[in-house]
């Protein structure tokens, strides 16, 4: 299962061309995709009309959703944060760190264009898609 990220979908559905959504576009009927609820929501909360609300509501309903939260993924993201911090590392966004803490629980691989994921790679082991290279 590959997770796509926010910074991902925000320029597919913008109709941007990068390595990233070009991967996507490639393998979207290939490839088992998914994302969180929390992608789900910061996706959602970027559209500015009700009628591209629903298409993107809907377009992103064909995949499988995962609800996160939790006691256990906030504990397991919380340490992942401190982890990272004592080596040197700060990431800005806690939504981050809650989605890299999931596919690491989770054994998903992550396709982002997101420079706050790249610690939770070097660091942690996060299996991230490189489209180009």
């Amino acid at each position: 299962m590959v997770i796509i990220d926010t910074t991902v979908w925000i320029d597919y559905f913008k109709g941007e061309t990068t390595p990233h959504t070009d991967w996507l576009e490639e393998v979207l009927d290939q490839q088992r995709l998914g994302l969180t609820d929390l992608i789900l929501c910061e996706v959602l909360q970027g559209v500015r009309s009700d009628r591209q609300w629903t298409q993107v509501s809907q377009e992103l309903s064909r995949f499988e959703i995962f609800p996160t939260g939790g006691i256990a993924l906030s504990l397991a993201a919380a340490q992942n944060y401190r982890q990272l911090r004592a080596q040197g590392y700060t990431v800005r966004k806690t939504i981050d760190c809650l989605i890299a803490t999931f596919c690491l629980k989770s054994g998903h691989l992550l396709l982002h264009n997101d420079r706050d994921f790249d610690p939770f790679e070097k660091a942690l082991g996060l299996l991230v898609i490189h489209p180009n290279g």
